[in-house]
């Protein structure tokens, strides 16, 4: 989804102290997208003494921030 857009989910886990079984009937939580991007850079750094073995490998998780506008049960 690209940023202004209306999300629904319906695959709702808990709703009001309500647990799914694996998810709530009849449950949808309505939301709208923020923003899109990508994560601060994470660096995996592997080593092992005494062998001369060193690799670093950096990574960026995308992520979408949304809002959540209507929860329905």
């Amino acid at each position: 989804a690209s940023k202004g857009d209306e999300i629904e989910f319906d695959k709702v886990l808990m709703v009001d102290g309500k647990v799914g079984n694996p998810y709530v009937e009849n449950a949808k939580v309505k939301a709208t997208v923020i923003t899109q991007g990508k994560a601060k850079k994470i660096i995996v750094f592997k080593f092992k003494r005494r062998k001369g073995f060193k690799k670093k490998i950096g990574h960026r998780q995308h992520f979408t921030q949304v809002k959540i506008t209507q929860i329905l049960a």
